[in-house]
């Protein structure tokens, strides 16, 4: 047995380590604020002289007010945009600065912006009337009825957070049966921002937003009185939310990773952040994910580096790979604009997070089938989310897939998963028959 001399030092040693991590954080985190406190006034001067205003930032902003050029608080806008702390801005340093009466207000900045990619592949979205951008697979009929006369089924897939509908038609599509491509109609979405859809730079990106485009782009347009839902992490918020508004349409609903905590206080969007985007060093996924949450102007400016010079980057890896075709992965995570990734992890992210508990009653009260997939190796998603959404809804079935993280609940068991969604339409089909 270790003596207790070495279980004294043990915790110390282990005591002095904690004492130095939280010591390095609180330097790292000090130094972002000082960082984005500068990029606020350096991004105010680059766009007054190189747009000729300078649309305001969320910096000097606490909600309250709506004047002098302030952005104005609107529902659906998550707190988390006002609230988060920054030690200079905090010291309110930022109302000296005089640039702020050339601000105005949130709605007219141009599309694209000097700081966005202004390439033909960014901007296609512009020549669609403001639609989504979707990819769709009909069965080879090319009817609203299959073969044997029987109404064909749709079935509507969502993204996550940097991603597009690439993330359904290179590992989803591929791997359905014959019989699921004669009987169903499959559309993948491109998020409103993400991908080769819109990226208008006077939206908000709040949760009815991307709501209404999916909407008008999918359910308006093919005139769906039924469909499947099928979503993975930040698309499972929207997915549910459009359940709960259309609960007699949608037969079955599987969300994979959905980031789900109960919102038993007002500081539900909090919660969320602090969940999904902790301030700590480790592990470097979660440290990327609350610089990019927590600092705007840094945020920005990983994304002028990154997304505005995404052709350069790609060449470089096709040269560096020496391969001509790069993985999806990599070309959809640069495809957005600072504005609308910022805006959609708010105020859909962590502001969803207010109304998904109301949304799951509807969805509980439902006929809908609902079935929960996760990994037991997420670390960007908690595994207790899965639970949660467990405990507003007893009949849904939870699968905890072994060894499978954020990503690889998809990847690598791509003919898996679409043997399981077979299988979930299929028989909420036959549920649905029934009642």
């Amino acid at each position: 047995m270790p003596s207790i001399s070495s279980l004294s030092a043990k915790k110390w040693t282990q005591r002095a380590a904690n004492t130095l991590i939280a010591a390095v954080s609180f330097l790292v985190f000090f130094l972002l604020d000082m960082l984005d406190f500068v990029l606020c006034i350096v991004y105010r001067l680059l766009d007054y002289f190189l747009e000729g205003n300078s649309p305001p930032c969320y910096c000097e902003n606490r909600g309250e007010q709506g004047m002098n050029g302030g952005i104005e608080r609107q529902d659906g806008v998550s707190e988390t945009l006002y609230g988060r702390k920054n030690f200079f801005r905090d010291l309110g340093l930022l109302r000296m600065s005089r640039i702020r009466r050339n601000c105005r207000k949130m709605g007219g900045p141009v599309t694209p912006r000097w700081s966005d990619c202004g390439c033909d592949s960014c901007n296609a979205w512009q020549k669609n009337k403001g639609k989504l951008h979707l990819v769709v697979m009909e069965p080879p009929q090319a009817t609203n009825e299959d073969r044997s006369g029987n109404s064909v089924e749709n079935v509507i897939f969502l993204h996550g957070f940097l991603s597009s509908s690439s993330f359904w038609t290179e590992t989803v599509f591929p791997n359905l049966s014959e019989a699921a491509r004669l009987n169903y109609r499959l559309v993948a979405v491109d998020l409103l921002g993400f991908g080769r859809s819109p990226k208008p730079g006077d939206s908000l990106y709040r949760l009815e937003d991307h709501l209404e485009s999916v909407e008008k782009s999918v359910i308006e347009t093919f005139q769906l009185n039924s469909f499947h839902l099928v979503a993975h992490s930040m698309g499972c918020i929207i997915a549910l939310a459009l359940a709960a508004k259309y609960p007699n349409s949608v037969k079955s609903l599987t969300l994979i990773a959905a980031p789900f905590f109960p919102s038993t206080t007002e500081k539900a969007s909090y919660t969320a952040l602090n969940r999904l985007a902790q301030r700590k060093l480790w592990p470097p996924l979660l440290f990327g994910s609350s610089v990019m949450s927590w600092y705007e102007h840094v945020g920005r400016s990983v994304c002028f580096l990154i997304c505005r010079n995404h052709r350069k980057w790609e060449w470089i890896l096709r040269l560096i790979r020496r391969k001509r075709d790069l993985h999806f992965v990599t070309i959809d995570i640069t495809r957005h604009t600072h504005h609308s990734a910022w805006h959609t992890m708010h105020n859909v992210v962590c502001g969803g997070a207010k109304v998904l508990d109301d949304c799951l009653e509807v969805v509980n009260k439902s006929r809908a089938q609902v079935t929960v997939i996760h990994g037991d190796k997420d670390k960007v998603v908690p595994l207790e989310c899965s639970y949660n959404v467990k405990l507003k809804v007893p009949l849904a079935e939870v699968r905890i897939i072994s060894s499978a993280n954020h990503n690889t609940i998809v990847f690598g068991r791509e003919k898996d998963l679409a043997r399981d969604l077979e299988l979930i339409w299929y028989s909420s089909g036959i549920q649905h028959e029934c009642m």
